[in-house]
């Protein structure tokens, strides 16, 4: 079992929310005994047909219970949103001792179908965690950066040995699950208009979003192409990336990056998983920046960092990948580079650039696949490992 970096609370209820197949029943499983868990599976058709007709037979259950158990798992709880109504009975209860009164883990693929369903969210009586994809700080000598770019790191995938298998689970993964299941749970009209966003949005990944020219291709508006981003969003398929600016309003204003939560997944919406991945290549200059963003990304989730994040462009086309502000107001400006020598004529003057407009950069870094670190001038060009110990430390 891959030690995950994720610390969920065993004293308190907690949702767990993340995309399928990254390991969220399997982590709370391996985490909370068997002896003291009783477990309610939604995806099991005869429990789910139990519960959706008569929620409050759950709640006589957990009330009911051999008190020896002390958490209630609900997997998938977005199935049956009414449940949650009964869990707040329970927990806001004052004929339940504290002594007796369980705690909820509440997993999920998302919270989307449940916020627009009006569900009770909890609020205050449940903390929320999100669930990633493999970290290469949790699989640590078990990482291959080549096999991560090329078929991601959900883990079921990124520990499978047969490779044409891998690609079988990814193609799988797509069909059924980008392409069917969110499209149902979004309640999307338009089948055809969703899965040819997907295939033109895998294409535009890492890209300045130009909702117009993708809402042209895909035969939809733009304003249906800004909701199906949402929807990846909500159901944490992916992050969008917005420009960088004093103004955190007129971030907000302009057109942001989308990145795809997992390389695998965005081979496979482009049709690329049975062409070999180079070193050196556009393709592979474009997944390494990507698993280094959505890494960067994970690592400040796991750890409760408060980093705020964008990327910077000017119209003259100076541009950095990565802007990352900390909660001590230190600014900190990254370029992504896949070669292992990144020539400085590539990444000067977007520096340059960006510590004339801001007057304050207090760390300007080079990420990369070098071997050793070094300096160039005030940049420190880092291999990435070296990157995410200092990202750990921040």
């Amino acid at each position: 079992m891959v030690k995950r970096i994720i610390n969920t609370r065993n004293d308190y209820s907690f949702f767990l929310i993340g995309p399928r197949q990254t390991g969220k029943t399997y982590l709370i499983n391996g985490s909370f005994s068997k002896e003291t868990t009783q477990v309610y599976n939604l995806l099991k058709t005869d429990e789910y047909m139990k519960y959706v007709s008569n929620p409050s037979l759950f709640r006589s259950e957990v009330i009911g219970r051999d008190k020896k158990i002390t958490h209630i798992f609900v997997d998938e709880i977005q199935k049956i949103p009414a449940l949650l109504n009964e869990i707040h009975s329970i927990l806001e209860d004052p004929n339940i001792d504290d002594q007796d009164r369980p705690y909820f883990i509440l997993s999920g693929s998302s919270a989307r179908k449940l916020k627009r369903a009006n569900a009770n969210m909890l609020a205050g009586r449940a903390i929320t965690y999100s669930l990633y994809p493999l970290s290469y700080c949790e699989l640590k000598d078990d990482f291959n950066l080549m096999s991560a770019l090329k078929y991601g790191t959900l883990p079921k995938i990124y520990l499978e040995k047969d490779e044409s298998l891998k690609k079988d689970i990814l193609r799988s993964y797509v069909e059924t699950y980008l392409k069917e299941e969110i499209e149902q749970e979004a309640l999307i009209r338009n089948a055809g208009s969703f899965v040819r966003f997907l295939n033109i949005s895998g294409n535009e990944s890492g890209n300045v979003i130009n909702y117009s020219n993708i809402a042209k291709d895909a035969g939809v508006s733009s304003i249906t192409v800004k909701e199906y981003f949402k929807i990846l969003e909500d159901t944490l398929i992916g992050n969008f990336l917005f420009p960088f600016s004093k103004s955190k309003r007129k971030r907000l204003g302009r057109h942001p990056k989308f990145y795809y939560f997992d390389t695998g997944v965005i081979r496979t919406l482009v049709k690329k998983l049975n062409s070999e991945l180079e070193p050196n290549t556009t393709e592979y200059g474009m997944l390494f920046e990507h698993w280094i963003i959505n890494e960067t990304l994970m690592l400040s989730s796991y750890l409760k960092k408060d980093l705020v994040f964008s990327f910077y462009r000017t119209e003259h086309g100076a541009e950095l990948d990565l802007i990352i502000e900390t909660p001590k107001n230190q600014i900190i400006a990254v370029e992504i580079k896949s070669s292992e020598n990144p020539n400085p004529t590539s990444f000067v003057n977007g520096f340059k650039s960006f510590s004339t407009a801001v007057k304050q950069v207090d760390k300007k870094i080079v990420v990369c696949n070098t071997k050793y670190q070094r300096k160039e001038d005030d940049i420190d060009v880092l291999p990435w490992k070296t990157y995410f110990e200092f990202i750990l430390s921040l």
